[in-house]
């Protein structure tokens, strides 16, 4: 896919490209919503439950474990918390990571192939 067809695809990920969304990530994530995550994170407004308070939080307490191993198994350590966060605050700096790092990870899937 080229870079227009991927910001204008209203397409599931998991039907596009016939992959497991983690349950962390909600399982209808359109492909352009990919797209706006790797171009300004999500908290640029592109992937609100990673980056509002009470979502993250009820998401990290459901799937905080697999959350971090995830983190973990991709970069090898974990994002540095800043001094003073507070707790919701850190569930939005971990669920925000996460998605960022798998979002890049389907965004390298979607652009192979367009040289498929």
């Amino acid at each position: 896919m080229n870079t227009d067809q991927i910001w204008n695809c209203e397409e599931t990920v998991a039907e596009l490209l016939n992959v497991k969304v983690p349950a962390w990530i909600e399982q209808d994530i359109l492909v352009c919503t990919v797209a706006s995550i790797c171009n300004g994170g999500c908290a640029s407004g592109s992937y609100m439950p990673a980056v509002t308070y009470w979502q993250a939080n009820d998401i990290m307490a459901e799937h905080g474990d697999d959350v971090l191993d995830y983190i973990m198994e991709v970069t090898g350590e974990l994002p540095s918390v800043p001094k003073f966060e507070s707790w919701r605050g850190m569930a939005c700096l971990f669920l925000s990571c996460a998605v960022e790092l798998w979002a890049s990870d389907i965004m390298g899937q979607l652009e192979d192939m367009e040289s498929e």
